[in-house]
């Protein structure tokens, strides 16, 4: 990543202004930054703030090129990343990379203790799926590889238990399940993408596939445009929201679905005389071009 350093002003005067493919204003070439790998060329608030928003969300740890039509599908390097963004983001970036290294690595897998999260090692095996008897180094607790319970010879692994490649440190810990079913980090129902709530109504929305779903007992929402799912069971009056606010929502719903009603009976009846209209015209250019040509 290149930045051009500072010049005096009667210099930038006479700079061409570069123009930045995600916010399309034109800024001098001191303002831009360029990805060392494709050369392509942003304005630096923009990048920086494209970077946080992909670090925060932490749906992909290798940080690609903004701009969509890419010809050389770059990624920004590490060393680039941390020029522009604060210690605390850096720290989660390195955090999510590593995850995703141990996650992806055979060999590797998280001790499920809650109080240790430790990295173990496996053995290597002509067949790493099948289970194996792992023994913690900091805390010698013996789990199987496969389904993180303790160790079961001779027995197959529960049926419910996820698979080796889906787990993240501390998942089967009360960090992640508790006994109100409050955890901070979820699975997405339906993509099954870890989704972080730190703050907000109980109304979830998974930014990778656009599903909604209520965060406690994790039952689709997508149908619900009322709410209804928040007045009985285990999750009512759970939702986040005072009342008055839950009943101004149903009515701004309820409005915009009579304001479509009436909107199509106002023009029904217009609809119905436009119909023979219609029809008659079509016949008569149909007619039109059967009629043989005079001579």
């Amino acid at each position: 990543m290149t930045t051009a350093r500072y010049r005096p002003n009667r210099e930038l005067a006479m700079d061409p202004l570069v123009s930045c493919k995600l916010c399309l204003g034109e800024f001098p070439l001191e303002q831009m930054t360029t990805i060392t790998q494709c050369q392509c060329v942003f304005c630096t608030l923009c990048l920086k703030q494209y970077v946080e928003l992909l670090i925060k969300e932490g749906l992909e740890t290798a940080i690609s090129c903004p701009d969509s039509a890419c010809p050389k599908r770059g990624h920004l390097q590490e060393n680039e990343i941390e020029c522009m963004v604060a210690t605390e983001v850096m720290q989660r970036y390195k955090k999510l990379q590593f995850e995703r290294e141990v996650l992806l690595d055979p060999c590797r897998t998280w001790c499920p203790s809650s109080t240790c999260q430790a990295v173990c090692q496996l053995k290597e095996t002509d067949s790493p799926a099948l289970p194996q008897l792992v023994q913690c180094a900091v805390c010698a607790l013996e789990f199987c590889s496969a389904c993180k319970a303790s160790w079961h010879p001779g027995q197959a692994c529960p049926e419910n238990i996820l698979p080796i490649t889906s787990f993240l440190p501390g998942e089967n810990s009360s960090f992640y399940k508790n006994e109100e079913d409050d955890a901070p980090i979820k699975r997405c129902p339906k993509c099954k993408v870890y989704i972080e709530r730190d703050e907000g109504c109980a109304q979830m929305m998974c930014k990778n596939c656009k599903h909604a779903f209520c965060w406690y007992c994790l039952e689709s929402l997508d149908d619900d445009f009322l709410l209804i799912h928040y007045d009985k069971g285990p999750c009512r009056n759970k939702l986040g929201h005072s009342r008055a606010s839950v009943i101004w929502h149903r009515t701004q719903v309820v409005g915009i679905f009579a304001g479509f009603g009436l909107l199509l009976l106002v023009a029904s009846p217009f609809l119905l005389l436009a119909t023979p209209i219609v029809l008659c015209c079509k016949c008569k250019c149909s007619k039109g071009d059967d009629d043989p040509l005079p001579t």
